[in-house]
């Protein structure tokens, strides 16, 4: 194949028109064809059978996979699943689908590899930063989970901060919610940042109603710089004004992600301090519970720790949630999502593959 004959990495994300150039087709309606195969979740030419057989042969010799990424390890437990999804780097991701009590599925997706955010009770943040995700390799996230169930939900929750890969976030949003795709509506994706505040008034001046969530953690300025470094950039009083500015341009109610650590931030101080900074803001608290991670030194609240700080938000009149954590025990949950090295994983399969 000629320079000029180059294929892309991955279709997904294209449309009918760029797939029709860019597999150099003849006739406009193979690629509409193959537009139509791939929100499907064909994987490969072979599946698409209402194409030739000549001319899937040909493509499937110049390009074996529609994607850039393969899943090489599967971990699921009773309400979540997670997938290690390789990229074509070598570089590996995770997502998590998510099942509610009704059966509804949420897709967890990650919009980077590791994070330069440095949440310290986050295992991501260990990764440190490798790079952002392209379009492409955030929709085919969603691809490969589709393959558990349809979804129905999609939360920017996974690995990464949202916010830093903004254009590609977006872009992969305009992809879900098109009409001839997944038409997921805009108020079925959310959004998730620890703070960053020029992306949340970016959020606000473009209008679309995508659902926001601010991991808080605390509203006191020494204990949220101490635990979450964004906090020396963007401090509670910045953050504050930027939710308010995206309340007032018309952005639905946000929630605001507060993870529980034990003798750190669930007191009556730290209750008094978050219902001061929740003040005028159209927002609810989500109450998370830390979830473990071998490797950093906090601590899950107690019941009775968690029932004692809800009471003081009670009486302190904050709107809450509690949040009880789904996928923890394959590490999928909240905070917890963090590759291995590839060779890990390839161990790992060969193991698996031994005891087949």
């Amino acid at each position: 194949m000629s320079d000029q004959e180059k294929l892309p990495l991955s279709l997904f994300g294209l449309s009918a028109e760029q797939i029709t150039d860019a597999l150099h087709l003849n006739k406009k309606f193979q690629g509409k064809q193959i537009f139509e195969w791939l929100v499907k979740g064909a994987l490969s030419f072979e599946e698409m059978t209402n194409l030739s057989k000549s001319l899937r042969e040909d493509l499937s010799a110049k390009m074996p996979s529609t994607a850039s990424s393969k899943v090489i390890e599967t971990q699921v437990d009773d309400h979540a699943t997670k997938l290690a999804v390789e990229l074509y780097d070598g570089n590996v991701i995770e997502c998590v689908l998510l099942t509610d009590k009704n059966d509804r599925k949420t897709a967890c997706l990650s919009s980077q590899v590791g994070c330069a955010m440095g949440c310290k009770f986050c295992r991501t943040a260990t990764m440190g930063m490798i790079r952002n995700l392209s379009a492409e390799e955030i929709i085919e996230q969603y691809v490969h989970l589709t393959k558990l169930g349809p979804i129905t939900h999609i939360v920017f929750m996974g690995m990464g901060e949202p916010m830093n890969n903004m254009e590609k976030v977006l872009r992969a949003i305009h992809y879900f919610h098109a009409e001839n795709t997944y038409n997921i509506s805009l108020r079925r994706i959310t959004i998730s940042t620890c703070g960053i505040v020029p992306g949340i008034n970016k959020l606000a001046e473009t209008g679309l109603p995508i659902k926001l969530a601010i991991s808080l953690v605390s509203a006191d300025n020494p204990t949220r710089s101490h635990v979450m470094p964004v906090n020396d950039a963007y401090g509670l009083d910045k953050l504050r004004r930027a939710l308010l500015h995206y309340q007032n341009k018309g952005g639905k109610r946000f929630t605001l992600e507060y993870c529980m650590l034990s003798g750190v931030n669930v007191d009556e101080k730290a209750a008094n301090k978050l219902a001061s900074f929740t003040q005028n803001l159209d927002a609810v608290v989500n109450l998370i519970p830390w979830n473990p991670a071998a490797e950093l030194p906090w601590t899950t609240p107690t019941t009775q720790e968690m029932n004692k700080f809800c009471a003081f938000l009670d009486d302190f009149n904050v709107k809450y949630t509690r949040r009880y954590t789904k996928g923890r025990d394959i590490n999928g949950a909240c905070g917890q999502l963090a590759t291995k090295s590839i060779s890990d994983y390839e161990l790992y399969n060969d193991v698996n593959d031994d005891t087949e």
